[in-house]
């Protein structure tokens, strides 16, 4: 219990720099963001085998980590910022012409921890799938664990992916799908109907849990336990979690409004009032990417 409430705080945490990074930017994805903040957090402070000070592009002998709905890039720069991959003061750089930390990630200007560039939706299981098979093939016995948005389904690429990677028996794989119910343009349901979701994936091959509670830190850590305890048996595992887009900011929770739209001032200072500050904000320094490029 105590390891999960410490797992809460970072949460917690990584929520206000959420907030803050698409408040000082006017621009990014808080909703889905937030929503996700419970499964980044149990990722890499408990679940991952992973090396942030030693980050290098193919991660031998690591667990791997894919996020292929790139939108959501703040909740996983955050994490990446307070787990030890770079100097959380470079949060403040969030979207900035030059910096690192674009939109979406990329990896022209070499952010550790970041491997590929996402966001094109529809393409992150497939880079998931041939870093696994890489694995396989380098004897390298570690996982790689990816993340999708539910709306993203709708892209073909995905099925095509998914029929692969049963049929290759890549079972070195969990892949996450963030069940939230929302897309930019509305609820899934409004826009395309992904209808009985789990019962897709167990045709398409893969071994499939659910995860009622996506937004519960215990009942992550639970369920990503559970994901790889049924790794290595000739099936790749999925994770249908359902989340709440926006949680823990109340007028953010629940509807794809806040998908892609930034907070203004008093309603940055209303959402943080709601979020305990756990570890320190990180600095907001306008010029902090031409201070340490030059």
């Amino acid at each position: 219990m105590d390891n999960i409430q410490k797992l809460q705080g970072i949460a917690s945490q990584v929520r206000r720099d959420i907030v803050r990074q698409t408040f000082y930017a006017a621009s990014g994805h808080p909703g889905g963001s937030l929503g996700c903040t419970e499964y980044f957090v149990a990722l890499y402070f408990e679940i991952m085998r992973h090396d942030p000070k030693n980050f290098n592009m193919e991660g031998k002998g690591q667990d791997l980590f894919f996020l292929s709905n790139g939108h959501i890039s703040p909740v996983w720069y955050s994490t990446l910022a307070r787990s030890g991959y770079f100097p959380i003061e470079e949060l403040s750089t969030f979207r900035r012409i030059d910096s690192r930390l674009q939109g979406h990630p990329a990896t022209m200007e070499g952010l550790p921890g970041i491997r590929v560039a996402s966001g094109s939706l529809g393409m992150g299981l497939s880079v998931a799938i041939g870093a696994a098979l890489s694995k396989k093939l380098n004897g390298d016995d570690r996982l790689v664990f990816a993340l999708t948005g539910d709306g993203e389904l709708q892209e073909g690429q995905i099925w095509e992916a998914a029929l692969f990677a049963a049929h290759h028996k890549v079972d070195n794989l969990v892949v996450t799908v963030d069940w939230n119910g929302q897309q930019i343009d509305g609820a899934n349901d409004e826009v395309i109907s992904l209808g009985d979701l789990p019962a897709k994936w167990h045709a398409f091959g893969w071994e499939v849990l659910i995860l009622e509670k996506g937004n519960d830190m215990a009942a992550v850590v639970t369920a990503l336990r559970e994901a790889i305890s049924q790794t290595k048996k000739s099936k790749p595992v999925v994770v249908l979690m359902k989340t709440e887009m926006g949680k823990g900011v109340d007028f953010m929770e629940g509807t794809h409004h806040w998908h892609g739209v930034a907070p203004n001032a008093d309603q940055t200072e209303t959402a943080l009032k709601q979020l305990e500050e756990t570890l320190g904000d990180y600095p907001f320094n306008k010029n902090y990417h031409a201070e340490h490029t030059h």
